[in-house]
């Protein structure tokens, strides 16, 4: 991990040195803090960040992904793809068994396909395009596709596509399955105890498949609901692990300047968190292309960056992440230019209608984003009110589309037909849901090229239409994109290799060794 040394707002990088490689030492606890307490730790039914940040160590996906996204062993050893992109075989690790005791076979890869169908959204459009899944033996597994899909590869981590067990889950209610309050997986840690408003207790898996992993013999998930007593727990020494979003981003400068702190923005190069604000395109002057245009000229991401956020992320130019796959650095972008978003508005023919402006409801951060926001718009002639709601009132404002501008970040899973493509494509604009086409654009040319790239098997053809709809979107500014967020994770130096993989400490435990 990275020694972070901060000045002022900026966040600076600074290596003393290069460290004599030591050997993982087995033993101790990890104590880090979960934000806010997960619902539940049944993966299969439970996706949002903080289920999977715990779960993501009880359970595994097939495959792992490294911070440039390439695949890594999981539960499958190896796999091998067919010249026609139609054909994936994974031979599975053949050690590995459910917390139980029960041996891990195919069975309960093609088991784990049918329960995610029905229960995980992503999962169901990631598979949509699988015509068969086949065991012709227990370590084996082939999936059949109706056409190539080009980010197969990328759906089988932890929390897109975890492994269920067969055994327990076979014949049941899925959702009353007694088993969802003591998630049984394979992975590296154990669930041992639940103290609900205080404390999670994971337990290190004798028998899993990795000899010698993990190292670590327990793990406590800290439940600590106030931002401010949980920075206090940092620096009192209660917890070592902040993973990103714990801490408000105005503590994380005077955490980050703490002796014996190290932090991290790496473990969310699968996720690709990308901010932006949804402009309503049905009705108002958000409905305008040019209207859009100056807001997105209007907003200076420079000092939401540097300020806001303490130096930690970058500006978005347009739909896809730099950390996603076919981002494009030599697409234009919306600078901030005052002056070219007061002539866009002109133009636009806006009359001065007071505008609802929407915050994220995560904390005070946001709140001072929005403001700063605000100010933005109105330094150019956007009137604009903001709307407080708490998460449940985000969430149902966003589905009925009861907005005018609305602030909202979402991951990218690595590649645009996992993440970007639900937020432009027409067929995703339905009411009910904060996350896929929520401002309600629709362009014909927009859906076929994203459906074209979808099932390419060439990159380079790949490359070319998510350049084209690229382009597109950047001229038709459906929605106006902020920054490419960074959360940055802290830790005491003295725990190591916690974040190994581009999903960070979702799966970083099994690697994890303290120093002492």
């Amino acid at each position: 991990m990275i020694r972070l040394i901060v000045s002022g707002a900026a966040v600076l990088l600074a290596l003393a040195g290069t460290a004599v490689a030591q050997a993982p030492k087995p033993g101790g606890v990890a104590n880090a803090v979960i934000q806010p307490e997960p619902p539940g730790l049944m993966l299969g039914l439970l996706q949002n960040g903080p289920t999977q940040m715990v779960a993501g160590n009880i359970y595994e996906g097939l495959l792992r992904y490294s911070e440039t996204l390439d695949p890594r062993p999981g539960l499958a050893e190896s796999w091998t793809v067919s010249p026609d992109g139609k054909t994936y075989t994974f031979s599975l690790v053949k050690n590995a068994t459910w917390h139980d005791g029960k041996p891990f076979t195919a069975a309960d890869v093609l088991f784990s396909v049918e329960f995610l169908k029905q229960t995980h959204p992503r999962a169901r459009g990631n598979l949509s395009k699988v015509a068969s899944v086949a065991a012709p033996d227990p370590h084996t597994v082939v999936f059949t596709l109706s056409e190539p899909f080009g980010p197969f590869l990328g759906v089988f981590e932890v929390g897109s596509l975890p492994m269920i067990p067969k055994h327990v889950y076979e014949g049941t209610d899925y959702k009353t399955n007694p088993a969802n309050n003591t998630p049984i997986g394979t992975g590296p840690f154990m669930f041992k105890e639940w103290k609900k408003g205080s404390f999670i207790r994971l337990v290190k898996n004798p028998n899993y498949h990795m000899a010698g992993r993990p190292y670590l013999d327990e793990i406590y998930w800290h439940v600590i609901p106030d931002a401010a007593s949980r920075a206090v727990a940092f620096e009192t020494g209660k917890v070592d692990i902040l993973p990103g979003g714990s801490v408000e981003n105005f503590d994380v400068p005077r955490l980050s300047q703490m002796k014996g702190a190290c932090v991290t923005g790496k473990g969310w190069e699968f996720f690709g968190p990308h901010s932006w604000l949804w402009l309503n395109n049905r009705q108002g002057p958000t409905a305008n292309k040019a209207f859009r245009q100056a807001v997105s000229y209007a907003i200076d991401r420079d000092f939401a960056k540097d300020v806001i956020w303490n130096g930690l992320g970058k500006p978005a130019i347009g739909p896809i992440s730099s950390s996603t796959r076919f981002f494009n650095a030599k697409l234009g972008q919306y600078s901030y230019d005052p002056a070219k978003a007061k002539a866009l508005l002109k133009q636009s023919g806006y009359k001065g209608e007071t505008l609802r402006l929407l915050p994220v409801p995560y904390g005070e951060t946001w709140q001072r984003w929005a403001e700063a926001v605000k100010q933005n718009l109105e330094d150019v002639g956007i009137k604009t009110e903001l709307v407080a709601t708490d998460v449940a009132g985000w969430n149902q404002k966003t589905s009925d589309w009861d907005y005018d501008i609305a602030f909202t970040y979402l991951y990218q899973y690595g590649d645009p037909a996992l993440g970007v493509a639900r937020n432009y494509i027409s067929s995703q604009i339905a009411k009910g849901s904060p996350f896929n086409n929520v401002e309600g654009y629709s362009n014909p040319a927009v859906d076929k090229a994203f459906a074209e790239a979808a099932v390419a098997v060439s990159p380079a053809e790949r490359q070319a239409l998510y350049d084209g709809v690229q382009k597109t979107l950047i001229e038709d500014a459906p929605m106006a994109w902020l920054l490419e967020l960074q959360f940055p994770t802290i830790t005491r130096c003295k725990v190591k290799d916690l974040v190994t993989t581009g999903i960070g400490v979702n799966d970083g435990f099994r690697d994890a060794w303290i120093e002492r």
